[in-house]
């Protein structure tokens, strides 16, 4: 009798775990949860077989203020301290998981963050519906891997204070970093000090904010009027463009 019972428990075990498996996401299920969605994908198929125990990854999504980025958002660190922007497909050669996500066709450009990174597609005709399975399976196929995420240290695009900063330079670094970029951040971009001259603070935008159409009003309305409050010197606020294909992106409609 006592075997019996054991042979039943396993038999609903493995029915519960096939229920599992094939849990289809409904149109209802999506519309309860319009901004964060999850990914249930076995890491080690092969040894999930093997030892009955199945590990999966969950990956959120979340909006932007630009419709063509996408945070992905999952749920292990990634940069942790710091960004880094991958504008160009040649851009990418120093991060694996950059490069595969330039390979799944419609991606342009990708952006690391601390906990998160961001993909903007081509135009906004792409579905993100068609791309969401090849980015979230090539992202989790990489943190599976065990691959770094940078194979050769690049300097980072922001500089912290320096003892040659004078006080106002000091100034806006300190407030970039503790009030400004964790905001920017939120929203799946970052913003990188680039230089002050003759009261205009000069910044690079990156990530969702690099193609956003309420780009130039983040720059003015927020970031410059923050500035400008906190610090009287500040007259105003430029986006900087690093080579052509920035000036090209902020100049088209």
């Amino acid at each position: 009798m006592a075997a019996a019972e054991r042979a039943w428990g396993a038999v609903a075990d493995v029915a519960r775990l096939c229920r599992r498996l094939c849990h289809v996401v409904t149109p209802s299920t999506i519309k309860k949860q319009p901004l964060h969605q999850y990914v249930r994908r076995p890491l080690f198929p092969m040894r999930a077989a093997l030892s009955n125990t199945v590990r999966f990854m969950f990956i959120q999504t979340q909006d932007t203020p630009n419709p063509n980025s996408l945070k992905f958002i999952p749920g292990k660190p990634v940069l942790e301290t710091r960004t880094m922007d991958f504008p160009t497909p040649a851009a990418a050669f120093r991060s694996p998981l950059a490069r595969q996500l330039f390979r799944i066709e419609g991606v342009k450009s990708v952006f690391f963050g601390p906990d998160f990174i961001t993909v903007t597609k081509e135009n906004e005709e792409l579905d993100w519906n068609l791309l969401k399975p090849d980015i979230y399976a090539t992202i989790m196929d990489f943190f599976a891997s065990g691959l770094p995420l940078v194979t050769e240290e690049t300097p980072p695009g922001e500089a912290g204070s320096s003892e040659e900063d004078d006080e106002v330079v000091a100034m806006i670094k300190e407030l970039l970093d503790t009030r400004i970029r964790p905001t920017v951040q939120e929203d799946g971009g970052d913003v990188i000090y680039r230089g002050f001259e003759d009261g205009i603070v000069r910044l690079k935008l990156q990530g969702s904010c690099t193609s956003c159409p309420s780009s130039i009003i983040t720059l003015k309305s927020g970031i410059q009027n923050m500035l400008q409050f906190y610090i009287p010197e500040v007259e105003g606020v430029e986006q900087v463009m690093d080579d052509e294909s920035d000036e090209k992106e902020a100049n088209s409609p």
